[in-house]
């Protein structure tokens, strides 16, 4: 059975790329639109993995990705981080939200699903 990845992202070309890539690679993916959207699915569907994007409207990644982690049922699910902050500093703030990893914009087809087997081989 194909792992469960849940993509957070408010843009749908950016979820259709990156649900492209996933599904190539043997992954399930579910999707949210908005943080409050992806902490529900989060919690109801147990993904293995979550993609999160920072700036959207409604609820931040940062604000779901610390919600999330503070959350006994879903503190174990792994979360990268997706965002075109790359500023000095920027990963450093985000993994201190509790990201597990962190992905730049635009999203690196190649590199993107090794960050997601290395994530996913540590999770089991």
């Amino acid at each position: 059975m194909p792992q469960k990845i849940l993509i957070v992202e408010d843009n749908e070309n950016n979820r259709r790329l990156v649900r492209d890539v996933l599904v190539y690679h043997g992954y399930e993916t579910i999707e949210a639109e908005n943080g409050g959207e992806g902490i529900k699915m989060a919690k109801e569907l147990q993904p293995a993995l979550i993609l999160m994007d920072i700036q959207m409207p409604l609820m931040n990644g940062y604000e779901a990705t610390k919600i999330l982690k503070n959350d006994p049922h879903t503190k174990h699910i792994k979360i990268v981080a997706v965002t075109s902050f790359a500023m000095m500093g920027d990963r450093e703030q985000i993994l201190k939200s509790g990201a597990d990893d962190y992905i730049a914009k635009p999203v690196d087809t190649r590199a993107l699903p090794e960050i997601v087997k290395k994530l996913l081989r540590v999770n089991v």
